[in-house]
């Protein structure tokens, strides 16, 4: 039997970590962020499918392939955390275990980025912890991964 496969999801702007205010962001690349959780993902049990678009509609489509296919998601929405009914929706009609994060501390920067439309419905929210979040995120699916299925 395959293993769980997490959906990983990044919105907008996370294409470019790595090179956007890595002062606030770090250095790290998305690309290094996915090989990362491979890593993390195969002794945990897990598969992980990491997706990135700056596109609210295809993070949405995601989200409702996702209900399907995957055991849950993993989200940093970017931008769209703070605005997205649409992605809400669509991470709720999901039904899937959900764990958001942010590379930075939400609550330490603008007060626009501190209302989030996903935290509500989320097992978890991460933040403030840089790229170690994602890993984070990933080590608490999987134990909600294996409580849903025990």
């Amino acid at each position: 039997m395959a293993d769980p496969t997490v959906m990983v999801l990044n919105g907008p702007n996370l294409n470019m970590l790595g090179k956007r205010e890595p002062a606030i962001y770090g250095a790290t690349t998305l690309a290094d962020v996915e090989r990362m959780l491979a890593d993390a993902a195969k002794p945990l049990g897990l598969a992980v499918d990491c997706r990135q678009s700056n596109h609210e509609g295809e993070l949405v489509t995601w989200c409702q392939q996702a209900r399907e296919t995957h055991a849950g998601l993993i989200i940093n929405a970017g931008a769209y955390t703070h605005t997205s009914l649409a992605l809400r929706d669509a991470v709720t009609a999901a039904e899937l275990p959900l764990i958001e994060v942010h590379l930075s501390n939400i609550y330490a920067r603008e007060s626009f980025r501190h209302h989030s439309y996903l935290s509500p419905i989320a097992a978890g929210v991460i933040c403030g912890l840089g790229v170690q979040g994602y890993v984070l995120a990933l080590q608490a699916m999987a134990e909600i991964v294996k409580a849903h299925v025990a």
